[in-house]
């Protein structure tokens, strides 16, 4: 048993899990303001039960974010521990960001939105969920800054062959921290969208609670449909990035083994790594080096012209890029029909619609997973690119055996807790948000003194 390779499989089964509900919650989050300034401004029942329901909601998939977040930070210092040594310096300063400045404020006034809403006025309500809103989306941002060092490191200073933090912000701040973070974000939009539309649909196909479930999905729809748009400008502007900065990382994602002029964009291939071509290829002439440089007879640097042990593994980097992106295509898509329903009054009798929207909640998790495969085989076998390789990362004085039985340990409880994220999220469902408790405000300044008119 290679210790390497199972410490691999442990944080990637780890990561790929947690990510599950970031994913989610980044959107739900955002869209739960648009549902408190709505009920706010008409203080009308049904505003209130849509927001009630989708803060619940919102809840128990924080939670699960939570929970399952916590082992992937004991990793650096059990199955990472060179690496941990190595970054110490440098990925310290945006985790400890990430939880003061974010982690906190979310969880605060999540918890001022969730046990405190029938004490506060209105505009603290409003104000609590754009705080959520921002907490999350702040948090990715520290997470995605620390990763991002990782794929193009900056503002440090070698010391002894180790990275010392000479320029906070340039560190924070390195050449692909923006165009990642703006491109997973709005990941996250998609998929936190495409679930409040699935579920949403979900209601509308059984007949149960639609005037809610007509609200939810219109308005998801319509952030759904933005983010899938924003998503292409977004993906130009980090594929830009890539090729400046990453350039065998981009030639695994588009195949490309031999240094060409005028490059083209494969919509399908076959790479075939042993003898360092494309078995199969299908493309559109000139561009790939059109959209990497704004120009379409552009030179793009093949895999064969970087040494062999500099290369990605192109298979694992080339199909998970190709998936995520014919997936966007198809929420461009979706959003579309959904638009063209909703533009004719017929959404709660689009059937087929209604029941794509539904099938294809899994579908924005996967999108967001398929991006963070491509991008973390694409810089291997560098864990620190250009620093230090994946291999001189790992603790080798930790026994394989251990490692091994520590992922059967972890795939075990992660799955008991998704069953129980599932039977929570079923029981929701089932009651609705009729099964939820209402309150009113007395006084849209106060902060105290509203009242309770309902309970379970």
């Amino acid at each position: 048993m290679d210790v390497l390779l199972l410490s691999r499989l442990q944080f990637a089964i780890t990561a790929a899990i947690h990510f599950i509900f970031p994913a989610l919650t980044i959107g739900m989050a955002w869209l739960n303001v648009v549902f408190v300034a709505r009920y706010v401004r008409s203080g009308d029942l049904e505003d209130q039960k849509l927001a009630n329901f989708w803060i619940n909601v919102f809840t128990l998939t924080f939670a699960l974010g939570v929970a399952t977040g916590v082992v992937m930070v004991f990793q650096f210092g059990t199955n990472w521990g060179d690496y941990a040594r190595f970054v110490g310096d440098i990925f310290g300063a945006p985790l400890a960001a990430e939880a003061v400045l974010a982690f906190f404020l979310e969880a605060t006034f999540l918890g001022v939105l969730v046990w405190g809403r029938n004490r506060i006025g209105k505009k603290l309500f409003l104000v609590s969920s754009f705080l959520v809103a921002f907490g999350a989306t702040l948090s990715a941002f520290w997470i995605i800054a620390a990763n991002s060092w990782q794929q193009t490191p900056a503002g440090f200073t070698l010391v002894n062959g180790r990275p010392e933090l000479s320029n906070f912000i340039a560190a924070v701040f390195s050449p692909s921290t923006i165009p990642r973070y703006l491109h997973t974000v709005d990941s996250c939009l998609i998929a936190g969208s495409l679930f409040v539309m699935g579920v949403s649909a979900w209601f509308l196909l059984r007949r149960k609670n639609e005037a809610f479930a007509l609200k939810s999905i219109k308005t998801a729809l319509v952030f759904f449909l933005i983010a899938s748009l924003v998503q292409v400008a977004l993906g130009h502007l980090h594929a830009v990035q890539v090729a400046n900065t990453q350039p065998a990382k981009l030639a695994a994602f588009e195949g490309i083994f031999e240094t060409e002029e005028g490059a083209p964009m494969l919509i399908f291939g076959i790479p075939n790594e042993e003898e360092g071509k494309m078995s199969v290829a299908i493309g559109i002439p000139k561009l790939l080096s059109f959209i990497a440089t704004g120009d379409p007879n552009a030179t793009i640097q093949g895999l064969n012209d970087f040494p062999e042990d500099a290369r990605p593994p192109v298979a694992l980097s080339f199909y998970p890029f190709h998936l995520m992106f014919y997936l966007g295509g198809y929420f461009i898509l979706l959003g579309l029909i959904g638009i063209f329903y909703r533009a004719k009054n017929k959404l709660p009798e689009s059937r087929f619609f209604l029941k794509l929207a539904l099938y294809s909640i899994p579908l924005g998790v996967i999108a967001c997973e398929l991006g963070w495969m491509a991008a973390e085989m694409g810089r291997q076998p560098w864990v620190v690119y250009g620093l230090l390789r994946t291999a001189d990362a790992v603790s080798y004085n930790v026994p394989a055996f251990q490692v091994l039985l520590s992922i059967f340990i972890f795939i075990i409880l992660f799955f008991l807790l998704c069953l129980v994220y599932l039977f929570l999220l079923r029981r929701k469902l089932e009651a609705g948000p009729d099964g939820l408790d209402s309150y009113s405000f007395d006084n849209d300044d106060a902060d105290v003194g509203n009242t309770v008119v309902g309970g379970e």
